[in-house]
């Protein structure tokens, strides 16, 4: 192992954390009318954390503060992005909290914080709650509104939208750290997508594995609501099951030759670094659309799966991508064990769909573990 792979991944802090710890420097700038330039705050995993602020203004009713958010070896979209709290008296005892320019709103159920609220979340809430309320004295009250000055152009890189949180990003995390690599952050927002869409009233949802293939499904079915299309990326077993605890009736998976030629063996993590593309597999499919051996030879050999999918369009199988979304929809009943019906919709990259197949509960369950 060289030196590089030996070192060591460093730790992100969440949208929360520096919500919370540029409340601390403006509620402290506030109160002693000096200048902050770090401050030391406990996060939820137990640690305690200091924070450089890196703006401070203040006056003798108001003060606010500003961290960038640090995403540590797993920068996601806010990464770098200026967190700001500004801090003001009231005239009644308590601490307000609100958003303001860059922090969305929620105009859509399903997401954890009610309609017309701002978008943050309730541990995020309770920490600049408890650490405004640590420093407040007697009867005093301060109202806290966290702002995000480019938040509304970072949001555009998330899946807030279709969520229905507008006009900003969110003030997220449970732990306070953000964890290298971790998939949790996904899987929590196909979660939410998954519950804003039933709530919707949207009983078919489509899976995509990306924006192409969503694009795709998009074009397939122009009449469903925005929110019944979801990125499910390479989580497609997680988001079946998220589908079926929500008592969805139809779910259609979209998506391209090298992720679905695994779903139709039956990996349902399709992240490259997870599961290889097994040519030997789709040799084997060849094989049973009846082409000859040389051709069979030839997509066991194949660099990459669109390699493989070209030959079978060039020799004229396209029923090999047939068999593809067939074994695919029999691996997705297999795994959430039936439940509603599954169509899986395979497509180039340029749009061009492939195959299109479906399979429902009233199909012989012999048949979805046949691969």
């Amino acid at each position: 192992m060289n030196e590089k792979e030996a070192k060591p991944l460093r730790y992100g802090y969440t949208t929360g954390a520096c919500a919370t710890a540029a409340t601390k420097a403006a509620m402290l700038a506030l109160m002693h009318q000096q200048n902050q330039t770090e401050v030391t705050i406990r996060i939820p995993a137990g640690q305690e954390v200091t924070f450089s602020i890196v703006s401070c203004e203040f006056d003798q009713k108001q003060a606010t503060a500003g961290v960038i958010k640090d995403g540590g070896d797993d920068p996601d979209a806010t990464h770098g992005a200026l967190i700001l709290s500004t801090v003001s008296c009231i005239d009644r005892p308590g601490v307000e909290i609100d958003g303001g320019v860059g922090v969305g709103r929620a105009t859509k159920p399903g997401v954890p914080v009610p309609v017309g609220e701002a978008a943050i979340n309730p541990v995020p809430r309770q920490m600049i709650r408890e650490t405004a309320e640590e420093l407040l004295e007697g009867e005093q009250g301060v109202r806290v509104v966290i702002s995000v000055p480019n938040g509304e152009e970072i949001a555009k890189k998330t899946l807030n939208g279709r969520l229905g949180i507008i006009g900003g990003i969110s003030i997220l995390g449970t732990r306070g750290i953000v964890v290298p690599f971790s998939t949790s952050a996904y899987m929590a927002s196909i979660v939410q997508a998954v519950k804003v869409a039933v709530l919707a009233g949207c009983d078919h949802l489509v899976l995509s594995t990306g924006g192409r293939s969503e694009k795709v499904g998009m074009e397939l079915y122009p009449d469903l609501p925005e929110e019944a299309f979801i990125e499910m990326g390479d989580f497609v077993g997680f988001s079946l099951k998220q589908c079926k605890l929500q008592k969805v009736r139809k779910v259609t998976l979209v998506g391209m030759m090298g992720k679905f030629s695994k779903v139709a063996q039956g990996v349902m993590m399709v992240h490259s670094k997870s599961a290889p593309v097994n040519f030997e597999f789709l040799a084997h499919v060849a094989l049973e659309v009846g082409a000859p051996a040389e051709l069979v030879e030839q997509i066991r050999t194949c660099n990459t799966a669109s390699q493989a999918g070209d030959l079978m369009v060039e020799h004229g199988y396209e029923e090999f991508f047939e068999v593809l979304c067939r074994y695919c929809c029999q691996a997705g009943m297999a795994h959430v064990k039936g439940g509603f019906e599954i169509e899986t919709v395979m497509s180039t990259l340029k749009g061009v769909v492939l195959g299109r197949v479906s399979v429902n509960e009233s199909s012989d369950k012999s048949d979805w573990d046949r691969r």
